[in-house]
């Protein structure tokens, strides 16, 4: 496995696309990954990653199948995205199913009622996207489709050879599962992961205040350090390893912390981390 670093980390920062290329490389990452760029900028980064010699390895984007005007529309949005990630020259796109939840009195508000929607969205992504070379994901996010049974209930529904998931080892405390037990869930149909790390706090006590949020039972939540928060990466990385993964991991920090510094200290842990875990394997 290979340390990259998700362009959202740069979020807080006043700089370009093609600046976070070059910090990503200069902080010492193996690959960058983008999020939502168009298609000029696209041209901009590949050329750059070429020059320096630097690989962009996924593209990330937004999308909802149950608030989007059809689902026929979002997928045909979805399409250009595809495009993008030709233009980008990467062979994975993570992409939404939904974001937060869908109306109580809409005909698709349970799960199950939903699922349908969300695989026929999906698959429609998928079919184009295998016929110009790339792969697509959904990640465990956005509280409606994020605990493990609920990713996995689509990619089964999806049933595609070119669509699996983005295991972001963080999310899964927004949906209060246990980030190990979901990653192992999880694990084989892994194409690309996240590594993530929250504080977490009981929903039962006092609102900290800002920088935090709530998980979907409650709970407040914090971007954090990789290495300095509630999730065990370690172990993580372990059931991905155990399960055949072998491809980056990208680092994808929102914490309060500034960026440089943070993801400084997160390269350094998390490196320390698959250090440990890979002499780990070879005492074995």
């Amino acid at each position: 496995m290979q340390i990259s670093v998700s362009s959202y980390s740069f979020s807080r920062m006043n700089t370009s696309p093609v600046e976070r290329l070059r910090l990503a490389k200069a902080l010492g990452f193996a690959a960058i990954e983008f999020t939502d760029v168009d298609t000029d900028t696209a041209l901009r980064l590949r050329e750059e990653s070429e020059r320096l010699g630097f690989p962009i390895i996924c593209y990330t984007v937004g999308a909802d199948f149950l608030r989007a005007a059809s689902i026929e529309a979002e997928a045909e949005r979805l399409y250009g995205q595809v495009n993008i990630a030709q233009v980008l020259g990467v062979h994975l796109m993570r992409h939404d199913a939904t974001k937060g939840f869908p109306p109580l009195r809409a005909a698709h508000s349970s799960f199950a009622e939903a699922l349908p929607l969300l695989a026929k969205g999906c698959r429609l992504v998928t079919e184009y996207a295998a016929e110009k070379g790339v792969i697509t994901m959904i990640e465990n996010h956005g509280y409606f489709c994020q605990d493990s049974a609920r990713v996995a209930a689509l990619v089964g529904a999806v049933s595609h050879p070119n669509f699996g998931v983005l295991v972001d080892i963080g999310n899964f405390l927004c949906a209060d599962e246990d980030p190990a037990i979901a990653t192992g869930n999880l694990a084989a149909m892994a194409l690309h992961v996240h590594a993530k790390d929250f504080h977490v706090k009981s929903g039962s006590g006092d609102d900290p205040g800002r920088g935090w949020f709530r998980s979907r039972g409650g709970n407040y939540l914090r971007g954090a350090i990789i290495g300095h928060g509630s999730v065990p990466v370690r172990q993580c990385l372990g059931n991905l390893r155990r399960a055949g993964y072998n491809g980056y991991v990208s680092i994808e920090f929102e914490g309060m912390e500034d960026c440089e510094t943070a993801l400084e200290i997160g390269l350094e842990n998390l490196a320390s981390m698959m250090n440990a875990l890979f002499m780990t394997e070879r005492s074995l």
